[in-house]
């Protein structure tokens, strides 16, 4: 059987500042077909580099030589042992602002306790409750109806792509860009997985800095997370998209036509290892609906 070998010189950038550079690196890879994006990915992967923000390959050959062992990224162990439950969840209340310029919920009794003994046995008592508010309201999830006319509502969601997800988070507190790059993504096998965006934004919950400057994902980020299999993609900002750009929606647009959940305005990323995590996020079962809260949560 023919094995082939990547030759280049290579410069890496890091989203939080630093850089390597290697001259005369040599890498095992799978054919001789393999494209300079293909050899960078599998360039971070061997050398386990997190936090990528560029890879830059100078020289490539591709060679027929025999492979050394180069590591492959082999998924992580899944150890269901839960030591504790993390909310990543805001609280509703009434006048939350989730999303400036969004409406605000409103809850109103329907039936007060007061009212309710008239009702009952004596001594039974119940509240009962109307909360009027927009599906975008505190930490929430987009459904592909959100984006597309013909995409799937939150009824046709299957329970097993929002339930105990393997977790891979990204800690990027310290990135130097406000977009998050494909390149971040490189050191991890995401096949299946909850991509969590940890970009510390939501300290400015509910204030009005909440609103510009924000993190997101970038175009390219979201092809990559989309090619990589993912099953959903959570941001703890404002949005997974970048909002200052006269309204284009790419990363929305790319994973939600392949049925990939998106949650936004998570809380306490923070807390959670970059591995070994279980991750929830359900919403109720609407027809014709697209976005609803849900009560995320991870089990470390």
């Amino acid at each position: 059987m023919t094995e082939y070998r990547a030759h280049f010189d290579a410069v890496v950038s890091f989203v939080n500042g630093g850089g390597l550079t290697t001259e005369g690196f040599r890498l095992d890879v799978p054919t001789a077909a393999v494209g300079e994006a293909e050899v960078a990915e599998l360039f971070v992967r061997h050398l386990g580099l997190a936090l990528v923000g560029s890879v830059e390959l100078r020289g490539l050959r591709i060679v027929e030589e025999p492979h050394r062992g180069s590591r492959g990224m082999a998924a992580p162990a899944d150890d269901r042992g839960v030591t504790r439950i993390v909310d990543l969840s805001h609280p509703i209340r009434a006048g939350l602002v989730t999303y400036p310029g969004l409406p605000e919920p409103v809850i109103t009794p329907h039936l007060t306790r007061e009212a309710s003994r008239e009702r009952y046995a004596p001594g039974t008592e119940f509240a009962m409750d109307v909360i009027t508010m927009i599906g975008n309201t505190g930490t929430y999830l987009d459904s592909p109806f959100h984006r597309y006319a013909d995409g799937g509502d939150l009824a046709s969601l299957d329970l097993a792509t929002l339930v105990g997800l393997r977790a891979e988070v990204f800690h990027l507190t310290d990135a130097a860009e406000r977009g998050i790059p494909a390149e971040v993504f490189y050191d991890r096998e995401l096949s299946g997985s909850a991509v969590l965006l940890h970009t510390g934004w939501d300290r400015h919950f509910g204030t009005p800095e909440y609103a510009t400057g924000a993190p997101y994902l970038t175009e390219a980020g979201a092809e990559h997370l989309a090619r990589s299999g993912v099953a959903l993609v959570g941001i703890d900002s404002l949005n997974i998209d970048d909002t200052e750009n006269e309204g284009s929606r790419p990363a929305h647009s790319i994973l939600l036509a392949r049925g990939i959940h998106v949650v936004e305005h998570l809380t306490r990323l923070g807390d959670l290892p970059a591995r070994g995590t279980r991750f929830t996020a359900a919403p109720p079962a609407v027809e014709g609906f697209g976005t609803f809260p849900v009560r995320a949560f991870a089990e470390v």
